[in-house]
C-alpha cells in the first residue's frame, strides 16, 4: 500500500493530503450524495415551473387583470381535422370528446363543430383541467393524450401546457457531448483510465446537483429547462476543471515528483486558478439576479449551485481518485511522456506572434467585431409551438390552427379598456392594418387576432405600433397583453436593466483580476475581450437561428437566451484568462522577461487550454442535436464563443497584446497596490 505523507503547502495542497490519505471515504462520501439525492429526488418528483412574470410591465398587468376574471386550472386544445369535413366525422369525435370528458381532472370540454374553420375541415375543442399543468400528474397527462388522438379517421394534434410537459423528448445531446470529451481525453493522455477521470468527476459533480435542485424545485421556482441547461454547463466546466488539475499532476509527475507531491503541488497551482475561475463564472451568473427578472432567478442559482459542485469534486473527489489509481496513471504518464515535444509547437506560435504582434492581432479583432455586426440585428420573442420540432403533435397543432384560421391565431392580443369605450376601441381595432380579426369585447377585453404568426417580426410591429399610435389616440386608457406583448416587454425590461447588469458583472471581475495579477490593464484587456466573443457569439447565433442560416429555422432568439449566455461565457472566458496569465504571470514573477512569460505561458498552457476549448465546443454543440430550439441556441452560442476564445483570443490576441504591453502589462499603481489584498494564484 502506498504512503501518503504529511501535506505541506497551501490550504488546497493540504486538502489534497486529506483526500489522499482518507481516499475511499472521499469517493463514499460522494458515491452517498449522489446516490442520496438521485432517490430522493426520485422520489419526490420535479416540479420546475416557468414564470415568465414581469411585474410592473403592460403585459403583466393585463396577465393579472385576467386571472381575477378566468377560471383557475391549465387547458389544451384537440385540434381535428378531415379533409372530406368534419361534420361527416362528427360520430367518432364525440366519442372521442365523450372519453375525453371521463379522465382525471377534466373539467370541462367544448366541442369543434362550433369552432370550424370557412371550408368545414379544420376545428378545435377546448379542455379545461381542474388544477394547473405542473400540478397534473405525468401520467394523466399521457393518458389523456393517448385518449384524445384516438378519432378513428380524423387526424388530430394537441396543443396547451400540458401537452409541452410531455412532449418534450429530450435529444442525445448530453451522451454525444460527454462521448466526445472522452475521445479528446484519450488522444490527449494515450490512456482510457486517465481520461476517464475528469469525466468520472463531472458526472459525480453534475448528478449530485441535479437531484438536489429537482429536490427544490418544490419550494422555489425553477425553470423547466433548468436541468438540461445544468448539465450542459455542468459536464463542460467539470470536465474542463477536472482536466486542467489533471494536466498539472501529470506535469509534476513528469517533472520527478513523486504521486502524492504531485497531487498536492497540482491542487496548490492549478487548483487555486480553478477555484478562481469558479468563483468568475458563479459571480457572473448571479449577476444575473441584478436583472431583477423573476424567471431568471432560479436558473442563475441552479447553474452556479453546478459550477460549485464541480469545483468542489475537483478539489477533493478528483485527488482521492489520483490516490486510487495513482500508480497504474503514473506508468502511463511515464510511458508515453518520451513520445511528445513539450511545449515546441506552442512556443514557435508565440514567438511568431510577438515577432510581428500587429497583424495577428489586427486579423483576431477583425474577426470577433465582424462576427458581432449581425448581433445588432437581434430579434427577442418567446417560444411557442410554431418552433417545436417538425413531427411533435404541438407542431402539428401550431400549422393546421394556421391553415384553418390564419397564421396570427395562436398568438393573439389581449386589449384591456380600464375606462374607455370598448366599441370605440373594436372599431378602432378592425381598421388598423395588420389586423385580421376582432372579436367583440368580454370583460372590457378584446381579442385581436395579427394577420401574421406570433415569430413574425410584423406582429412585433404592431404590438409597438397599437401602443405608440392607435390606442393613445383614443379616449380612455388601454392596456396590451399577449405572448408577443410580453416579449416586447421582456426585450425593454433587459435592455433597461442590462447596463446594471454588465456593470455588476464585469466590474467583480475585472476587480478580482486586478487583485491576483496585481495589474490595472490586465483586467480591462480581459474584460473588453470578453465582450467582443460574446458579441461574436450572440453574432453567430443571430445568423443562424434570427436570420436562418444553414437551414435553421429563422425566427426570434429565445428572450433570455442573451442575457444568460452573457452571464456564462463571461464567467468561461474568465477561466483561460487566469489559465493563460497566471502561467504568464508565474514566469515574470521568477524572471521578470515579459517577453520570456508570453512565450512560456502560451509554451505550458496552449495545448491544455486547446483540449479544454475543443471538449467545451463539442459538449456545447452537441446541444444543436437536442429538439429543443432554445437550448440548440444555447449550445451555438457557447459553442461558438469558448471556440474564439480558445483559438482566437488565447492563441493570437492576448500573446500580441501581452507582447504590445511589454512589463507595462503587469503595471499596478503603488497606492492602489497598498490598498488591495493579497490574493495569489501560485504558492
Amino acid at each position: 500500500m502506498d504512503t501518503i505523507t504529511r501535506p505541506t503547502g497551501g490550504s488546497l495542497a493540504k486538502l489534497a493530503g486529506w483526500a489522499q490519505r482518507h481516499r475511499w471515504l472521499a469517493v463514499a462520501l460522494w458515491a452517498l450524495v449522489l446516490i442520496g439525492v438521485t432517490f430522493t429526488s426520485r422520489l419526490t418528483g420535479s416540479a420546475f415551473h416557468d414564470d415568465n412574470s414581469l411585474p410592473g410591465t403592460e403585459s403583466q398587468q393585463v396577465v393579472d387583470m385576467l386571472q381575477h376574471t378566468a377560471q383557475s386550472g391549465a387547458s389544451a386544445q384537440i385540434v381535428f381535422k378531415a379533409d372530406s369535413g368534419l361534420t361527416t366525422q362528427r360520430a367518432a369525435i364525440e366519442n372521442t370528446l365523450g372519453n375525453v370528458r371521463l379522465q382525471p381532472h377534466v373539467r370541462s370540454v367544448t366541442g369543434p363543430f362550433e369552432t370550424l374553420s370557412r371550408d368545414g375541415r379544420i376545428g378545435y375543442a377546448t379542455v379545461t383541467f381542474d388544477t394547473s399543468s405542473t400540478d397534473l400528474p405525468y401520467d394523466d397527462i399521457v393518458t389523456f393524450a393517448d385518449v384524445a388522438k384516438q378519432a378513428g379517421p380524423v387526424e388530430v394534434a394537441l396543443a396547451g401546457d400540458p401537452i409541452e410537459r410531455v412532449s418534450g423528448g429530450g435529444g442525445p445531446a448530453e451522451g454525444v457531448g460527454l462521448l466526445a470529451a472522452l475521445v479528446i481525453l484519450v488522444f490527449l493522455f494515450r490512456s482510457l483510465l486517465a481520461a476517464g477521470l475528469p469525466v468520472l468527476t463531472a458526472v459525480f459533480a453534475v448528478g449530485s446537483t441535479l437531484g438536489v435542485i429537482t429536490v427544490v424545485s418544490h419550494l422555489v421556482d425553477i425553470a423547466s429547462y433548468t436541468s438540461p441547461l445544468m448539465m450542459l454547463v455542468g459536464f463542460g466546466v467539470g470536465v474542463d476543471y477536472a482536466l486542467l488539475i489533471f494536466s498539472r499532476y501529470r506535469g509534476e509527475i513528469l517533472a520527478g515528483h513523486d504521486r502524492d507531491t504531485a497531487a498536492r503541488r497540482a491542487l496548490d497551482t492549478a487548483g487555486r486558478s480553478v477555484l478562481f475561475a469558479g468563483t468568475t463564472v458563479i459571480i457572473a451568473l448571479l449577476g444575473l439576479l441584478a436583472l431583477g427578472l423573476g424567471g431568471l432567478r432560479g436558473v442563475a442559482l441552479a447553474v452556479a449551485l453546478t459550477v460549485l459542485m464541480t469545483m468542489l469534486a475537483s478539489v477533493t473527489l478528483l485527488p482521492a481518485l489520483l490516490s486510487l489509481f495513482g500508480s497504474r496513471l503514473e506508468r502511463g504518464i511515464r510511458k508515453h511522456a518520451a513520445r511528445r515535444e513539450h511545449g515546441k509547437t506552442w512556443r514557435r506560435l508565440a514567438d511568431g506572434v510577438q515577432k510581428r504582434p500587429v497583424a495577428p492581432l489586427a486579423v483576431g479583432l477583425i474577426v470577433l467585431v465582424g462576427l458581432s455586426i449581425p448581433a445588432a440585428g437581434m430579434r427577442l420573442g418567446l417560444a411557442d409551438a410554431g418552433t417545436d420540432p417538425a413531427g411533435s403533435t404541438t407542431r402539428r397543432a401550431y400549422d393546421l390552427l394556421a391553415e384553418g384560421f390564419g397564421p396570427g391565431f395562436s398568438g393573439p392580443l389581449a386589449i384591456v379598456s380600464q375606462d374607455g369605450n370598448t366599441a370605440a376601441l373594436q372599431q378602432a381595432l378592425a381598421s388598423t392594418p395588420g389586423i385580421a380579426r376582432v372579436l367583440a369585447p368580454v370583460n372590457q377585453t378584446v381579442l385581436v387576432f395579427p394577420t401574421t404568426s406570433p415569430q413574425d417580426a410584423a406582429t412585433a410591429e404592431l404590438v409597438t405600433r397599437l401602443r405608440t399610435d392607435v390606442l393613445p389616440a383614443l379616449p380612455g386608457h388601454y392596456l396590451v397583453g399577449g405572448s408577443v406583448a410580453a416579449a416586447t416587454d421582456f426585450a425593454d425590461a433587459v435592455a433597461d436593466r442590462l447596463p446594471l447588469f454588465v456593470l455588476v458583472v464585469v466590474g467583480l471581475s475585472a476587480l478580482l483580476l486586478m487583485v491576483v495579477f496585481r495589474s490595472v490593464l490586465i483586467p480591462l484587456k480581459a474584460a473588453l475581450l470578453n465582450l467582443l466573443s460574446i458579441g461574436a457569439s450572440l453574432g453567430v447565433m443571430t445568423l443562424v437561428f434570427g436570420d436562418g442560416w444553414f437551414g435553421a429555422q429563422s425566427g426570434p432568439i429565445e428572450a433570455f437566451v442573451p442575457v444568460m449566455i452573457f452571464a456564462i461565457v463571461f464567467g468561461l472566458s474568465m477561466d483561460y484568462e487566469v489559465f493563460l496569465v497566471s502561467r504568464m504571470h508565474e514566469e515574470w514573477r521568477r524572471t521578470g522577461d515579459a517577453r520570456l512569460a508570453v512565450r512560456e505561458g502560451l509554451a505550458s498552457t496552449g495545448a491544455v487550454i486547446t483540449a479544454a476549448g475543443a471538449i467545451m465546443v463539442l459538449v456545447f454543440g452537441a446541444f444543436l442535436l437536442d429538439p429543443s430550439r432554445m437550448l440548440a441556441q444555447f449550445g451555438l452560442g457557447l459553442a461558438t464563443a469558448v471556440l474564439l476564445d480558445a483559438l482566437v483570443i488565447r492563441c493570437l490576441i492576448v500573446p500580441a497584446i501581452m507582447r504590445l504591453l511589454g512589463a507595462r502589462a503587469w503595471w499596478l499603481p503603488r497606492w492602489l497596490d497598498r490598498r488591495l489584498p493579497h490574493v495569489a494564484l501560485e504558492p
